[in-house]
């Protein structure tokens, strides 16, 4: 008997834990208005969308976006905390209540919505493989008993770990060390967004993105700690209204154009109305 109630009460807890709503982070937007700042994590060595230049400033299509929201909420573009993240930290900095809002090119995953709310997407993404022309790789079973390098944390490391368990993984926690090795020739190829490799082989012209588009078509969003309703909601109008503005044909032209060249079709990448 006493059994048959420790195991009632474990259901019961269980239970209870899968319906128990998500607790509302009162007052989030104000929160942010009253620092007079908002945390936006981007990448720090992943151009085009976020990257240190010459002069250690922060660029890219992710901060392009980042300024537009700061403008927006709290009246000027230069009123953000750029939060440097890599691929692994992005989920671990919201957590840990470290940034308001990622930026970081983050791709939509059930996994990860279970985490973190994302709001509405802003752009389209696949994955790629990038390779040496000297061997270019065209095929994913041409990796079968090779060496494809991937980014801790990415959307190619979990595709390739679940859905080519037959494929030898080269891990690396930040994406210079993952191309670095690529060079070297570590790796027969090395997997990522195809949006950062269509950047990358322009940039190094010993290598081609032999596989352009992998898996599913996804998508990239913004994505906040779940709870901070209002800061979603506001994220959401945001990008809603800026996608009808067409400011992302803009932030495109502006930050990807020059790093795709004429290979990549704006339709390809944005989201229209």
């Amino acid at each position: 008997m006493k059994r048959a109630r420790v195991m009632i009460l474990a259901l019961a807890l269980a239970f209870m834990a899968l319906v128990a709503p998500t607790v509302l982070w009162a007052g989030d937007l104000d929160d942010v208005k009253a620092a007079g700042k908002i945390r936006i994590a981007v990448f720090g060595d992943k151009p085009p969308f976020g990257f240190l230049d010459e002069n250690g400033e922060n660029q890219g299509y992710d901060v392009y976006l980042a300024k537009r929201v700061a403008k927006d909420l709290l009246g000027s573009p230069d009123k953000v905390e750029y939060v440097l993240v890599e691929a692994a930290s992005r989920l671990e900095v919201l957590l840990a209540n470290k940034a308001d809002l990622v930026l970081a090119n983050f791709t939509v995953t059930p996994e990860r919505a279970q985490q973190v709310d994302f709001a509405k997407p802003y752009m389209k993404v696949a994955l790629g493989v990038a390779s040496p022309k000297s061997a270019p790789i065209t095929k994913v079973e041409q990796l079968k008993g090779k060496t494809l390098i991937v980014t801790k944390g990415t959307t190619a490391d979990f595709y390739f770990t679940k859905n080519h368990p037959e494929i030898k993984l080269l891990k690396f926690d930040q994406n210079t060390e993952a191309f670095n090795a690529l060079w070297d020739g570590r790796g027969n190829g090395l997997a990522h967004d195809n949006t950062f490799l269509f950047a990358w082989v322009k940039d190094n012209k010993n290598f081609v993105t032999g596989i352009e588009f992998l898996g599913d078509q996804d998508f990239i969003a913004p994505a906040v700690k779940k709870g901070r309703t209002e800061l979603l909601n506001w994220v959401n109008k945001e990008i809603e209204k800026l996608i009808k503005e067409k400011f992302f044909e803009g932030a495109f032209k502006a930050t990807l154009a020059t790093a795709f060249g004429e290979t990549v079709d704006p339709k390809s990448v944005l989201i229209e109305e």
